[in-house]
């Protein structure tokens, strides 16, 4: 009866602990708009950060002027920060870079330091990155264990996680995600490469030999998830499908899961008068990029083939 007893408390206890009280900046964005379903349909009680100077709401914030309110009384068990500006939405002038990176570096400071100095820190913290850490990796896979890259992208992403040390050294479990190209028909690249590749007018950018580290919308939400259960997961994390694929056999997936001719490419001198910088970091460099983090963890991948991920969000789409 007492071993009974004891098993019981013990079950309540672990049961309690995975529902959770979690705050999401940039909770409006790509990733964000899924976790908020995912988690909610998970029994966790969600808050969003609201980006404004004079909110009602109990958490709210305005980063360029280092504003920020942090309600206690609401024993917040985990915090996720998604915020920061669009790259991909216009031509990068000085202006443009400045934005891309204080959005990122000083929000996620500014939302560092606040946790550590809290009476009552949360758990865990995890705080966006992307894959752009690495710089150009060509055909090198790189591991978390590699060193960060020397372009403007592999800057902001260095510094965008050196901005939550703060936290790490307060002792909450901090979680650098390096996220790599997410694949949803709601919203980022895939969207946006649709319409073309519908009208037959998709194709290869520059050689096509530039590699493209990938991973679904589904496996996003469930790899937070899994992260959030998992206490032995700290630092930087990559954010990705096991298998990269290259830009040429991206290009001939899409079109086969469209059913469309992919005869129309892009040449890096088109790229480069087009789109300017951001063509170059975005569509040209190769990131190849290894999840041995998620892996050594045990986490699953629900979407590891490209071919028959893109079918599968393009039937969702159309169900």
């Amino acid at each position: 009866m007492l071993v009974f007893s004891y098993l019981l408390v013990f079950f309540i206890i672990t049961q309690t602990r995975l529902i959770m009280n979690i705050l999401i900046t940039g909770a409006t964005g790509l990733i964000g708009s899924a976790l908020q379903i995912s988690l909610t349909n998970a029994g966790h009680t969600l808050y969003k950060m609201d980006r404004s100077r004079q909110s009602t709401s109990p958490f709210n914030w305005y980063p360029p002027e280092n504003i920020i309110n942090f309600d206690e009384s609401k024993d917040i068990h985990a915090v996720i920060n998604l915020a920061g500006s669009n790259i991909s939405n216009g031509r990068w002038s000085e202006k443009k870079k400045k934005e891309i990176y204080e959005s990122r570096i000083k929000s996620t400071k500014l939302l560092s330091e606040t946790l550590s100095k809290l009476n009552s820190p949360p758990d865990i913290f995890i705080s966006a990155s992307a894959i752009g850490f690495y710089g150009d990796t060509e055909n090198n896979e790189v591991s978390e264990e590699e060193p960060a890259g020397n372009d403007f992208l592999a800057t902001v992403a260095e510094n965008w996680e050196q901005a939550t040390s703060v936290a790490a050294n307060a002792g909450i479990r901090t979680v650098n995600i390096r996220t790599g190209i997410v694949l949803s028909t709601q919203g980022g690249a895939l969207k946006q490469m649709l319409l073309p590749f519908k009208l037959g007018l998709g194709g290869i950018i520059g050689n096509g030999k530039q590699y493209m580290s990938w991973v679904s919308i589904n496996d996003v939400t469930r790899i937070i998830e899994f992260i959030l259960n998992t206490d032995s997961i700290k630092g930087p994390v990559n954010m990705v499908a096991p298998a990269a694929v290259t830009n040429y056999e991206f290009t001939k997936s899409l079109g086969t899961a469209l059913k469309r001719p992919t005869l129309f490419p892009l040449p890096k001198i088109g790229v480069r008068i087009i789109f300017g910088e951001m063509g170059d970091a975005l569509l040209l460099t190769s990131i190849r990029v290894t999840p041995q983090k998620l892996l050594s963890h045990g986490y699953h991948f629900t979407n590891h083939n490209l071919l028959e991920t893109l079918n599968s969000l393009l039937k969702n789409k159309t169900d």
